[in-house]
Formats: structure tokens, C-alpha cells, sequence
């Protein structure tokens, strides 16, 4: 059984970076040929993709958050983390972390999902 856990702080101020890790158990993220995408729900909105990395390294991001976006990993943890810079109160949302196929950029496409963490931009 594959487990995904997000950490992070839950309160994080403009303009700073927010830094969320995602620890897998019960499965490597080099394991071909699985995705690992971070995901976000703003209060009273749907859920957006935000972007991946794959089991080979590579990375790729949703155009809209292209330039603030960075998503890396620690094999030796079996962790992967986003970082999103120069935030703003409208990144304040519900962040979680998601396994899918090759290419998978839509929430029902994930076989495993973290529980998900709040994240709030505030001064």
C-alpha cells in the first residue's frame, strides 16, 4: 500500500517561498513509469494542478504557476517538494501530493493521494 504525507508550514507570509515536502511509503518515486504531482484546492474553488516530477527526474508545470514553480527530490528520503515563490494571499489553499500515470495532470487520474495541508498566506 503506497502512502503519500505532505509536510510544511501552515502559515506562511507574502512574498516568501512556500516549501511543502511529500514523504512516500510503501513505494519508490523511481519506479517506473509513475508521476508525482503536487495539487492544490483554493477555499471555494476546484482543485488545480500545479505541476510533477517523474520517476525519471523530469520535471514539468502547469503554465499558469510555470515561473514561480519548482518541484524536486531526495531519493535517499523517498520525497519529493514543491517550492512555489513570491506567494500571495491567493495561494492560500489545501496543498496535496498524488502518484499518477505518465503525463497525468488531472486529480481523478491519481491511484494514491496524500490527505492534503492547509496552507494560509497571511501577514
Amino acid at each position: 500500500q503506497v502512502q503519500l504525507q505532505e509536510s510544511g508550514p501552515g502559515l506562511v507570509k507574502p512574498s516568501q517561498t512556500l516549501s511543502l515536502t511529500c514523504t512516500v511509503s510503501g513505494g519508490s518515486i523511481t519506479t517506473a513509469y509513475y508521476y508525482w504531482s503536487w495539487f492544490r484546492q483554493p477555499p471555494g474553488k476546484g482543485l488545480e494542478w500545479i505541476g510533477y516530477i517523474a520517476y525519471s527526474g523530469m520535471t514539468y508545470y502547469s503554465p499558469s504557476l510555470e515561473s514561480r514553480t519548482s518541484i524536486f527530490r531526495d531519493t535517499s528520503k523517498n520525497q519529493f517538494t514543491l517550492q512555489l515563490r513570491s506567494i500571495t494571499p491567493e495561494d492560500t489553499a489545501v496543498y496535496y501530493c498524488a502518484r499518477g500515470p505518465p503525463g497525468a495532470t488531472r486529480w481523478l487520474e491519481s491511484d494514491y493521494r496524500g490527505q492534503g495541508t492547509q496552507v494560509t498566506v497571511s501577514s
